[in-house]
């Protein structure tokens, strides 16, 4: 009886996959294309474009391959394999980083997916997460760790609607921002991506963040489609490890990491990413609980969800059953990131076989469906044309950013704000002229640049610019020649990072910064130092010797906005978005800490004296 049984299963699982491989036509209208009419509402046109797609359109739709998986000769496999989303990742750059062939590149792939029979657009996403910060000549804006040091949700919206702007000025409709991780341990080489290390302040971010990526019509040719990540709790490794395991009971994991995803939600964000990270061991990837029970079922998100990088290769087993196990776990679209003919040819044996469902597919296309049916993709030509990117009016709201961001750490016998007019500055460290280090990662390349790698301001640059024709302004490198100068201003700490390779144990300054900033204060001035970093550094053995402390976070290209407030031109508003240790044994340490005792607690900020 159970062997009939099992015929019976098999039989009916395999007539399901044959008639689901040849497009079925909808008698409706008697076999019109709704999905192709704009007047009619998206979910007819979602369920009428699924009832025509085979299984290897469906599968298809599923598939997130890097761009550098396709040679010029394989091109065509994107229509072959009805290929639904392309992306280029942290190393992926064109060989020309101009909008131009920025566009010609994205056109190559969106034109090929329309040669399909029922030409189903293609989404090609990008991580631009501090502005379009892989194209050159893109405004670059603060990292989100000093973006939350603001605390001005309406700046981090605008600053999100030029980024969108610049992105689709390229051909470009996704990117995988924002993060709305909350970093509770410094370690951690992501800490900056996130708004901070509170719920609360990362929720109002989050939803600022998306409605200025997506707007209030997705389908406007200034907006782009948002990815909140990383779902959830990857800032809450133990020790700070990047992709480690997060040991927290439910109640925890919700009270600190989910805020950010339901605001996300409330504003309509379209897709949502999954951590590398485990919770108490297990894979999120992998995590039907999280991705479907809580995610999708308990918040109600109907945008549709997608792997990081390979992300389901770390799944215990062979591919087949990672495969398997990511669908059914909730995942919609996977990150292949190459071999995306093998995902595609797993994935349909697991329909064959009943492994996984035939629903389990509809329900992952159909969002995915709906989402370009909201991005307006259908309805919309190619672009044929770039558009004009690093406009002044653009760099300017990143230079308010940069403005507002800035915390004021310390200022003995208030020696900031400096005059403009005074008679000489020196101007010393490595990180002074360097707008490749003031960007940091995620900077044209995937883990960013020391020197000259795109177009902007350094803080030396800026404050050339905002003294007087009649002060003179030094430089060196490591603080020599500061002799007879009025004031030091000492510009040290981080060079770029990026995910796995930024994960530290010690926050120390280097000797290089140390040097630099002890020659300056050698030479007998006062001393401003201003840091450079993804979050708060290991300073509270040599802050004494420093007059003046500013925490610059990672600026991005518009240095200028530093200078404008060392030189008073804008009071000091920002506050810390981060808790800053004594030592490093006190890491972590976060607000609400039983024996809390840092150097600079949560919050901490100073503006200028009163007169």
């Amino acid at each position: 009886m159970l062997f009939k049984v099992y015929q019976l299963r098999t039989y009916v699982s395999i007539m399901i996959f044959a008639i689901s491989t040849c497009a079925v036509p909808p008698t409706e209208n008697g076999g019109d294309k709704i999905y192709t009419d704009p007047a009619r509402p998206i979910e007819d046109r979602v369920e009428d474009l699924l009832s025509r797609m085979s299984l290897a359109e469906k599968i298809g739709q599923m598939t997130l391959p890097e761009r550098q998986a396709f040679q010029p000769s394989t091109l065509d496999d994107i229509k072959t394999y009805f290929i639904g989303a392309v992306l280029d990742g942290g190393g992926a750059t064109p060989t020309n980083l101009t909008p131009a062939e920025w566009l010609s590149v994205v056109n190559e792939f969106k034109s090929r997916a329309l040669e399909t029979p029922l030409q189903i657009p293609l989404i090609y996403g990008i991580d631009a997460v501090h502005g379009h910060n892989k194209v050159d000549g893109a405004v670059v804006f603060p990292h989100n760790v000093g973006m939350g040091c603001m605390r001005n949700s309406d700046l981090v919206e605008e600053a999100a609607a030029v980024t969108a702007r610049e992105v689709a000025a390229t051909g470009i409709d996704w990117t995988f921002s924002p993060c709305v991780a909350v970093a509770r341990d410094e370690r951690w080489g992501r800490t900056y991506e996130g708004f901070g290390e509170t719920p609360g302040l990362v929720k109002e971010m989050a939803y600022a963040a998306v409605r200025g990526y997506q707007g209030t019509d997705l389908s406007a040719d200034n907006t782009i489609l948002a990815c909140a990540k990383h779902f959830v709790g990857d800032g809450g490794t133990t020790g700070g490890v990047d992709q480690g395991d997060i040991q927290l009971d439910e109640q925890s994991l919700r009270e600190l990491h989910l805020a950010g995803y339901v605001e996300a939600i409330k504003a309509g964000v379209g897709t949502i990413m999954a951590s590398f990270s485990s919770w108490n061991g297990q894979k999120t990837h992998g995590d039907d609980y999280l991705l479907t029970t809580v995610l999708k079922e308990e918040l109600g998100f109907d945008g549709f969800l997608v792997s990081d990088w390979a992300g389901i290769d770390q799944l215990p087993g062979d591919y087949a059953s990672d495969v398997g196990t990511a669908i059914n776990a909730g995942l919609d679209m996977i990150m292949v990131p190459f071999e995306y003919k093998l995902f595609i040819s797993t994935l349909k044996d697991h329909v064959q076989n009943g492994s996984v469902s035939l629903a389990r597919i509809d329900d992952a296309v159909r969002r995915i469906l709906r989402i370009k049916f909201m991005m307006g993709l259908f309805d919309k030509d190619i672009t044929q044309t770039a558009g004009v990117i690093g406009t002044p009016e653009h760099r300017e709201v990143a230079r308010e950013c940069v403005r507002q961001s800035v915390v004021l750490l310390k200022n003995t016998d208030n020696l900031l704000p400096l005059g403009k007019d005074l008679a000489r500055i020196h101007v010393a460290g490595k990180s002074a002229d360097d707008i490749g280090i003031q960007c940091g990662g995620w900077t044209i390349i995937w883990q960013g640049s020391a020197g000259p790698i795109t177009p902007g301001t350094t803080i030396l640059e800026g404050i050339q610019e905002t003294v007087s024709d009649q002060t003179s302004v030094t430089y060196s490198l490591d603080g020599s020649g500061a002799a007879g100068a009025d004031v030091g201003i000492v510009v040290v700490g981080e060079t770029p990072y990026a995910e796995g390779y930024g994960d530290r144990t010690d926050l120390s300054l280097s000797e290089e910064d140390l040097a630099a900033i002890g020659n300056v204060k050698a030479a007998g001035m006062p001393v401003v130092v201003i840091l450079i970093s993804g979050r708060p550094l290991s300073i509270a053995d040599e802050i004494e010797n420093w007059d003046a402390l500013v925490a610059a976070w990672l600026p991005g290209t518009e240095g200028q906005g530093v200078s404008d407030v060392l030189f008073g031109d804008f009071s000091p508003t920002g506050k810390s978005s981060h808790t800053w240790p004594r030592t490093m044994n006190q890491i972590p340490i976060n607000l609400g800490d039983p024996d809390y005792n840092p150097l600079f607690e949560y919050g901490f900020g100073l503006s200028w004296p009163t007169f």
